[in-house]
């Protein structure tokens, strides 16, 4: 059994990892601002703290040790510093939730490679000083400099599921559905997804494997947006209306100029086992449907 804290763990597939980590017989501390409540009970030890507060972050984890952390709510080099500095020495292994947007959207594949963390110019600043993308870069730059633990930084693309908080999947399903229009940018565009249930397993895989460093993690295949329109078309019976602009109201959140996808190769060479993309992604698109109505 080993002794686990999880940063965020209350939705989502950060909720799942926590499930997995119960299943499994571990001893889970989740941490959250404790808006998302406990959905755990007794079987977790639940922190609530601001992650963004380092002192208040401190006190909650003073004088403890945790063989894994999992961290899924950094996003940028200021709270990937005081991480370091509060848990340094302290903890066995950190797995950080890190993402494609570390990867420019230029058309071609990306491997780990694509984006050097350990030679990256460091700027710190908080959150609201860069774009999503930045901010993640960022802190697996300051994470793999200043941390006295191994790292493992988890890329993830678009995670999907049924019961993602964000609804991007659930947006085209709904506005096909209802006959109401898409704005996109290039329909021929295409991307890598991992389904969320699939994100946990890595995260855990990540954990309890000797792997370090930056790992891309997606399901097998990829697909393009006007694919992706096709099946939800099938399955809803009805056909998209596409407008190639748009304003925020109709612009899809899958909108991108090029092609931006990934690798798992290395992964894979790792021992993780994927799934593929086409096995599951119809059969998502048919039950985030059957829950709309």
């Amino acid at each position: 059994m080993k002794n686990i804290l999880v940063l965020g763990g209350s939705r989502f597939f950060g909720r799942k990892l926590v499930e997995l980590l119960i299943a499994d017989g571990h001893h889970v501390v989740m941490m959250t601002r404790g808006q998302s409540g406990n959905p755990f009970g007794d079987q977790v030890e639940h922190l609530i703290a601001d992650r963004l507060n380092k002192e208040d972050l401190a006190k909650k984890v003073e004088g403890r040790t945790f063989d894994i952390v999992y961290d899924n709510i950094c996003y940028s080099p200021n709270e990937a510093l005081a991480f370091c500095e509060i848990f340094n020495g302290k903890i066995g292994k950190l797995v950080f939730t890190s993402t494609l947007s570390t990867y420019e959207a230029d058309g071609n594949e990306k491997s780990e490679e694509d984006f050097d963390p350990y030679h990256y110019e460091i700027q710190m600043g908080d959150i609201a000083d860069f774009t999503y993308g930045e901010g993640k870069r960022q802190a697996e730059a300051v994470f793999f400099k200043y941390a006295q633990f191994p790292v493992v930084a988890v890329r993830f693309p678009i995670v999907m599921g049924e019961d993602d908080y964000t609804c991007r999947l659930h947006f085209h399903v709904g506005r096909i559905a209802n006959g109401e229009p898409i704005g996109f940018l290039n329909m021929d565009a295409e991307m890598s997804y991992i389904q969320g249930g699939e994100a946990a397993q890595f995260l855990k895989w990540a954990g309890m494997t000797d792997v370090e460093g930056p790992y891309n993690a997606t399901a097998n295949g990829k697909i393009s947006i006007s694919n992706l329109i096709k099946l939800i078309e099938a399955v809803t019976g009805k056909s998209a209306k596409i407008a190639l602009v748009g304003n925020d109201e109709i612009r899809s959140p899958y909108a991108i100029p090029f092609s931006w996808y990934m690798s798992n190769e290395k992964a894979t060479n790792s021992g993780f086992q994927f799934t593929n993309l086409d096995d599951w992604l119809k059969p998502l698109i048919e039950e985030i449907l059957d829950n709309k109505e």
